[in-house]
């Protein structure tokens, strides 16, 4: 066993007699895991009652032939042609209420019954054929490692089965019209709903303006995100549940896009049997974007492994500018994945579109088939140092004692509401107090506002505009026995349906803050406030500005501009035998991380590098209690550093003793085994 290595392969664009170059290439790259079929729905069922296994059929049993294994995909990914025009409900109506025709890949009504029907039906037909009893050979069902249910799911459908599915959806969640109508707050504009038909779907035509975000009811488009998201899933269950006639164990997985804001993974992880994910990040210039995602993606499953079920080898080709990846880039990013706890390293893609649109994405072979490109070489070294790492890692979880919260229900309340700013967004707020505990190397868990807090010293939430259920009691209990909560701006302000807490600002967090907060000051970019921190140090602070009246909390940090200067932008609250900090203003990296700094150093939480910018550190423990660390190193030059423990390097084979000196060239990786202690 070791970490699953390869990718997406579409040998059905090529001929055969390059499938056998292909091979020949996967053997020299170590290449032992290839994603087929996701996208074979046209050529598995070309007609309504045709099915015709034959490429299929030839693909799998080409790399079950070559010894490898198969993430075998139900191609439900796009729907055919045929399916559009016989059905044209099948495809998706837009957020302006145009009916979509035949097209794109993203593009089938999740709500439609046609689409349900026949996307479950060639899943199930795929598994009864390559892993069921009657399989088309015995060694197929031992090939297949894992199914791929559908492909990226996402976007958004307006249509009348959509909204006939909302109200059926709106049924279950209320109950009565008395509840709903309370939820969404329907006495604002005559909106009060007297029958369920009477509801539509959010889009332009009805409650919004200027776009997805902008809506007179921000209940009823929160709910409509909530619904989409659940609709999808039900597709993905469908599918599943199919596969499970024919296969009752090989583990089934889609994979996700990170921090995708349309659909709460949350929701969707508990059917997953492992998260798998899609890792393309903005720029080159994204690690820490990166560990966050990583971290959130292990988060959805309690910590559990997962796979990096797509990354390009070099280059995207879906944006306006696609830059390359520099040399070294690939392996590094790659390790980061292991460190934060992928059991799988796969690439978009094995070989490169022959056409359309991602004819040029990256891919580890192109289109002459060389062998002795660099990106190829660079494939092909990772590849040889997966396999010497072998087993090491597989399973293994992160022992982290800090919790970052984050919720899809806040990121989409905050960003569809009126006031205070648009310009704050949910997904830069959190990654700026990511972005600290990264550089300050502390372990996190990026988890649900649903998760056991109970084993964390720390526990951040920033923006957690929405407080639900028994959320801030679970709060409370963590200070309560030594440990320290950070909220912000923001927070506490509406339930579970959107409305606000009739409460002083930041509502049932208020307590544990020790604040209150009844004005607020939002401004332009432009505009700094600065903010004051101990020992002199000044950090700027911008777009939102709490004027925060003490309730029994310290004062750390204060405003120094506009008619509010003197007053606090920081507090911090003794409650039990922990603490609640309050982040009243969007403080700057430097203010935050200063903050985080504050908090990590009370726990003793504080990495070994943290005075080293963008070398990262991670811990994870494999199953028999091996600890491991991994030291990569982002930035661009060579970095000299002490060893932080005594193992071996599990990529070298060199035994490093602790405080002994180190050098890391830029993009260099160490993963340091640790004796075990104890029995």
């Amino acid at each position: 066993m070791k970490i699953r290595y390869g990718g997406d392969y579409n040998p059905e664009q090529w001929p055969k007699q390059v499938w056998e170059q292909d091979y020949r290439l996967f053997d020299l790259a170590g290449v032992d895991t290839v994603t087929l079929g996701v996208f074979d729905w046209a050529l598995t069922q070309p007609a309504p009652d045709v099915y015709d296994f034959s490429t299929l059929d030839a693909v799998v049993g080409k790399a079950v032939a070559e010894g490898r294994r198969i993430c075998l995909a139900t191609g439900t990914g796009a729907h055919p042609a045929w399916l559009a025009k016989a059905h044209p409900e099948v495809t998706r109506v837009d957020f302006e209420g145009r009916r979509h025709r035949f097209g794109q890949r993203h593009n089938s009504c999740p709500s439609s019954p046609v689409f349900r029907r026949l996307s479950a039906e060639l899943a199930r037909r795929i598994a009864h054929r390559y892993a069921g009893t009657e399989a088309i050979t015995e060694a197929i069902p031992e090939a297949i490692v894992a199914w791929h249910v559908g492909n990226e799911y996402g976007g958004a459908c307006y249509c009348d089965l959509c909204a006939a599915g909302f109200r059926a959806w709106l049924r279950t969640r209320y109950g009565d019209l008395d509840r709903l109508n309370d939820a969404w707050c329907t006495t604002f504009w005559a909106h009060t709903f007297t029958d369920w038909d009477e509801i539509e779907p959010p889009s332009a035509l009805t409650e919004h303006w200027r776009g997805p975000d902008h809506t007179a009811f921000q209940g009823i488009t929160l709910d409509y995100l909530r619904f989409m998201s659940d609709a999808m899933l039900a597709n993905f269950v469908d599918e599943k549940a199919a596969i499970r006639e024919s296969d009752p164990d090989t583990p089934v997985t889609t994979n996700f896009m990170g921090m995708y804001r349309p659909i709460d993974y949350h929701r969707w992880a508990a059917h997953l049997d492992f998260v798998s994910w899609d890792n393309y990040p903005p720029d080159d210039k994204s690690a820490a974007r990166m560990a966050l995602t990583h971290d959130l993606m292990r988060g959805l499953k309690d910590g559990q492994p997962f796979w990096l079920m797509e990354q390009t080898p070099s280059f995207t080709a879906s944006r306006d500018v696609n830059p390359l990846k520099r040399p070294g880039v690939l392996r590094l990013w790659s390790w980061q994945a292991v460190a934060h706890g992928a059991d799988a390293v796969l690439f978009f893609q094995l070989r490169a579109n022959r056409g359309a649109c991602e004819k040029y994405h990256g891919a580890v072979i192109g289109h002459a088939g060389r062998s002795d490109t660099r990106v190829f070489t660079e494939v092909a070294q990772l590849g040889a140092e997966l396999a010497r790492l072998g087993d090491a890692t597989l399973g293994a979880r992160t022992p982290a004692r800090v919790a970052l919260l984050f919720d899809w229900d806040s990121w989409w309340a905050l960003e569809l509401s009126d006031g205070p700013s648009r310009l704050v967004r949910y997904q830069e707020v959190v990654l700026a107090y990511h972005r600290a505990l990264w550089d300050l190397g502390a372990d996190v868990d990026v988890v649900a506002v649903t998760a056991d807090l109970s084993g964390y010293d720390v526990v951040l939430a920033p923006a957690l505009h929405m407080v639900k259920d028994d959320l801030a009691a679970r709060l409370e209990s963590v200070a309560e026995r030594g440990g320290t909560v950070v909220t912000t701006f923001l927070s506490g302000r509406v339930d579970s349906d959107d409305n606000a807490f009739l409460m002083d600002v930041p509502g049932p967090l208020g307590g544990l803050m020790g604040v209150r907060v009844d004005e607020w000051d939002a401004r332009e970019p432009s505009i700094v406030n600065p903010v004051l921190l101990p020992d002199g140090l000044s950090v700027e602070a911008r777009l939102l500005f709490e004027l925060v009246i003490p309730q029994g909390a310290e004062v750390v940090g204060t405003y120094q501009a506009d008619w509010y200067a003197g007053t606090p932008a920081v507090t911090r609250n003794a409650f039990g035998d922990g603490h609640g900090w309050y982040v009243a203003a969007g403080l700057d990296q430097a203010g935050v991380s200063w903050v985080v700094r504050q908090v990590l150093d009370r726990h003793g939480l504080i990495g070994p590098y943290a005075e080293f910018p963008d070398v990262e550190v991670a811990r994870r423990v494999a199953p028999d209690g091996t600890p491991m660390v991994f030291v990569l190193n982002h930035s661009g030059d060579a970095v000299d550093l002490p060893a932080v423990a005594t193992g071996v390097d599990l990529l070298t084979g060199v035994r490093v003793e602790h405080g002994s000196p180190l050098r890391l060239e830029p993009g260099g990786v160490l993963v340091l085994a640790e004796p075990r202690s104890g029995p």
